[in-house]
């Protein structure tokens, strides 16, 4: 099953104003805030990286795989989708530990 747009569209609402936007990959979509990935949507399931702010978030019990065969992320439960005080400080301050990502090599020609 495939998150769909209107997921996608509400999760990106309950953050604004924060500089994040959607990737869509194979059917379900990445989460970058600051330009870094932060969260995965699959199956309508916000999933957050674990990092060193999450357990001040969420504790182990919400860990999950997205999807079949990935590393464990924080599954974010519906009713907390709707605290956007909540919502923001924790995708931002994980965006704020995470390592900026690597610069991309041009390709030689």
């Amino acid at each position: 099953m495939s998150t769909s747009r209107e997921t996608v569209a509400h999760v990106l609402g309950q953050l604004e104003p924060l500089d994040v936007r959607a990737r869509a990959m194979f059917g379900e979509y990445g989460l970058y805030c600051d330009e870094k990935m932060v969260a995965l949507i699959c199956d309508d399931t916000v999933f957050v990286k674990p990092s060193g702010v999450s357990d001040a978030y969420l504790d182990a019990v919400s860990l999950a795989p997205p999807y079949p065969g990935a590393k464990d992320h924080l599954a974010i439960p519906q009713e907390r989708l709707d605290d956007t005080d909540w919502l923001h400080e924790f995708i931002q301050r994980t965006a704020d530990v995470l390592p900026a990502p690597k610069k991309k090599k041009p390709k030689a020609r």
